[in-house]
């Protein structure tokens, strides 16, 4: 069975990360996006005005992009406002990278492709048992069931064409896809504030 990162432990990950990494987490974390969908995510795709983002996948070889639309975390609006406020005017992807080019023997600018070695990383580095970006879905999906959001919309946000997918993970946007990202936000809050609490009651007891 995959394994499935706690709260916490995302939120150990993250703090080691550097701030691009950060928002980059973050992001995934909060559109339970795949890792290639928030890649590709352009600022076209982002629209500030109704706090939603559009994500692209293929759900066949070969098929077209299917689009699906998330709503933003207020977390995620700051960031993404900040980036866009902060962007290069002349790159469109969210987020993007130079890199060397050995089909045109010349640095270029584009999204990233991949970013696997990086988890491996900060894994290590917060001390946490190695977990992938997919596994962000996970958690998220599960923490989401565990406070009681109805399956159907843990499925239009996770972009699932069946239910039975959604049940798996767990062992237009309308109203209950909104209140079911309200849902995550409060519930990661929580369990932030929880860990802090423990963290700091262990500190005093020692004292």
């Amino acid at each position: 069975m995959r394994y499935v990162p706690s709260s916490e432990d995302i939120d150990r990950v993250i703090a080691v990360a550097d701030s691009e990494m950060q928002d980059y987490l973050w992001t995934i974390r909060d559109t339970f996006g795949r890792m290639n969908e928030v890649n590709s995510l352009r600022w076209d795709d982002v629209d500030f005005l109704e706090r939603t983002l559009t994500l692209y996948t293929r759900k066949k070889k070969g098929g077209n992009l299917t689009p699906r639309k998330v709503p933003m975390t207020n977390r995620l609006y700051a960031i993404l406002s900040r980036r866009f406020a902060e962007r290069d005017k002349s790159i469109q992807w969210v987020f993007w990278h130079t890199y060397w080019s050995k089909k045109t023997g010349e640095f270029l600018k584009g999204p990233y492709s991949e970013r696997k070695r990086s988890m491996k990383t900060l894994c290590r580095k917060a001390g946490v048992r190695y977990f992938r970006y997919h596994a962000l879905r996970h958690a998220g999906a599960s923490l989401m069931d565990n406070n009681n959001v109805p399956l159907g919309a843990i499925q239009k946000i996770l972009g699932h064409e069946n239910r039975t997918t959604t049940e798996i993970y767990l062992h237009t946007i309308g109203n209950i896809e909104r209140h079911a990202i309200q849902v995550f936000e409060t519930a990661s809050k929580n369990s932030l504030s929880d860990s802090l609490s423990t963290k700091k009651s262990g500190l005093a007891n020692q004292g």
